[in-house]
């Protein structure tokens, strides 16, 4: 894996929420010399704990132009996205569109939140005050797992259950609001000018299966993964699928 050599074709990798860079470590390794890989930690995740003032897409989507000019990183970029990553992605991409040269939303969606949704989100948020981030996170994450997933992939389970017992709680309640505040970003999607990669699990309870494959036909250039067998963590519940569609996209962006 090559992280430091500025003159490569970059591909960068957004985390969702309540998690941390190191969710793709094992997804990056097996990835070809040629590129320079980026894994940033989105504002209050991860290691990176500074003080936020604002959780909000556009704000974390300013952090990440931020993050590649001191990464020395002026050409554009495909940004590889999970979940919230993706929100996050779509917001820059509206903004700074000429710094994005494709785009692969895992699990991910442009759709604004439902009213349920939104109304979700404060109930997690009173949950956490309640209970403690710890508490969340041990019902959080199983159901995000396709359901023949969920005790074949224990380490997997693990490791985002760790990651997200060490989120502070003012980064649960930061996140979550700044994404049930965000916006539709559809036309976003219709009106891109780069390659934009969809991929979809049969039993995401997050994003639903529907809203994505509808979304996969938006962008001029389309390219599609469908797994049957994941659910929100489709990057973990398959990731050999995953990585080549990602890797195909990143030839299709840059060549080779």
């Amino acid at each position: 894996m090559t992280t430091a050599t500025p003159h490569l074709p970059t591909i960068v990798f957004l985390h969702g929420f309540a998690e941390s860079r190191e969710v793709w470590t094992a997804f990056t390794r097996a990835f070809p010399e040629g590129y320079r890989l980026l894994t940033p930690n989105l504002p209050g995740h991860g290691t990176n704990l500074a003080p936020v003032p604002d959780f909000s897409m556009e704000a974390q989507a300013r952090y990440v132009i931020d993050y590649l000019g001191q990464k020395d990183c002026p050409n554009p970029v495909l940004l590889v996205c999970h979940s919230m990553g993706g929100y996050v992605a779509l917001a820059l991409a509206e903004r700074w569109p000429q710094r994005v040269a494709g785009l692969a939303l895992i699990n991910s969606s442009a759709l604004a939140d439902t009213d349920e949704k939104r109304q979700n989100r404060e109930k997690n948020i009173s949950f956490v005050e309640r209970h403690g981030v710890a508490k969340f996170m041990e019902s959080f994450v199983r159901p995000l797992f396709a359901p023949t997933n969920r005790d074949r992939l224990t380490e997997a389970r693990g490791l985002l259950e760790e990651i997200g017992k060490a989120t502070p709680e003012t980064t649960i309640a930061g996140a979550l609001r700044g994404m049930a505040a965000r916006p539709d970003r559809t036309k976003v999607l219709s009106t891109a000018k780069f390659p934009v990669l969809m991929v979809a699990g049969k039993h995401d309870v997050a994003v639903p299966f529907e809203d994505a494959v509808r979304q996969a036909a938006l962008p001029a250039e389309a390219h599609a993964l469908f797994l049957e067998g994941s659910g929100h963590q489709s990057y973990l519940e398959q990731p050999e699928q995953t990585r080549a569609a990602v890797l195909a996209l990143a030839a299709a962006v840059f060549g080779g």
